[in-house]
């Protein structure tokens, strides 16, 4: 069916979303933007034929252009995801937790699950941990009840893992079917399957509205190691001050919201982090900047602008 199909208004996609004029989200003490960290923990849940899948893992690691091994497992990107638990999880752990600034996680189940020790410091820093699927494989040829048993399988190992049921959800390696299958899950105060806008947003639910809280792929070290990506911390420093720069430009009048995406095996090694803790201290010297989990800022959404869920549309 081409678009020309569909009648007035029943088009599955929403391309205006708030238009010109985005509402006030109102942030905590009149901040001109609330800029929100997100720690990916993925090691340990990555394709692996340890873990039952057909291949090695390919995706977002320094072994650049990087292809699946069938049937086989890949030493060295085996060992550059290990370095994410060993190492660049506890670096920003620490860095993140000296500053009193808070992150939300998106955790896979069986990453989680193979690692308590990071739980509990996750846990003890109060980080918000959003489940990241069952393990971080793709999504998009499973089929519905595939991938309805993904995620029940991923909501029951992430809370015996973490020892609560996850309120929010980002896949990432998502289907176009994700973000309707977990609605009918429910139970999800946010969803993250979204790159679509500077603030959150409603859509219509099967019982009720659903927020969604878009993430973000271009203020995200995974460019560290994707092609015409960031050569160099200066270049990941620039683009995330000139992406909070223009955001707090536009907060005087019109607050927004920005989401840095980051990995411990990418922004975990040293010669990455300095720059993160730059941006950091950068953002710190500022007034008015609100720095929470996607859980505050979701409670924050259904605490105030519940009102505008009266306008949420179907997607999908």
């Amino acid at each position: 069916m081409t678009s020309g199909d569909y009648p007035q208004g029943l088009y599955p996609r929403d391309l205006r979303g708030y238009g010109r004029t985005p509402p006030d989200p109102k942030w905590p003490d009149g901040a001109r933007v609330a800029v929100q960290f997100v720690v990916n923990f993925e090691e340990g849940g990555e394709n692996n034929i340890l873990h039952g899948d057909r291949a090695s893992e390919a995706f977002l690691s320094d072994v650049l252009g990087a292809q699946p091994w069938p049937g086989q497992r890949h030493a060295n990107i085996e060992s550059m995801f290990e370095y994410g638990s060993r190492a660049g999880f506890w670096r920003l752990w620490r860095m993140f937790t000296e500053r009193n600034m808070p992150t939300t996680v998106f955790g896979v189940a069986t990453a989680l699950q193979r690692n308590p020790e990071i739980v509990a410091a996750m846990q003890e820093a109060k980080w918000d941990i959003a489940s990241h699927s069952l393990k971080w494989i793709e999504h998009k040829d499973m089929s519905e009840p595939e991938e309805r048993f993904e995620i029940a399988e991923a909501i029951r190992v992430h809370t015996e893992a973490t020892g609560a049921r996850p309120t929010g959800w980002y896949t990432g390696r998502s289907s176009i079917n994700t973000i309707r299958l977990l609605m009918e899950a429910g139970g999800f105060k946010y969803l993250c399957d979204s790159y679509a806008d500077d603030l959150p947003y409603w859509i219509k639910g099967p019982s009720e509205p659903q927020l969604i809280i878009p993430y973000t792929l271009d203020a995200n070290d995974m460019r560290f190691v994707n092609p015409q990506g960031f050569g160099g911390g200066d270049e990941f420093f620039t683009y995330l001050k000139d992406s909070f720069d223009v955001l707090y430009a536009e907060g005087a009048t019109s607050p927004k919201m920005m989401t840095v995406g980051l990995h411990c095996r990418v922004v975990g090694r040293p010669g990455r982090a300095a720059s993160l803790m730059r941006f950091l201290d950068y953002i710190a010297s500022h007034e008015r900047v609100w720095v929470p989990t996607r859980l505050d800022i979701a409670e924050h959404w259904h605490a105030n602008l519940k009102h505008l869920a009266a306008d949420a549309r179907a997607i999908g």
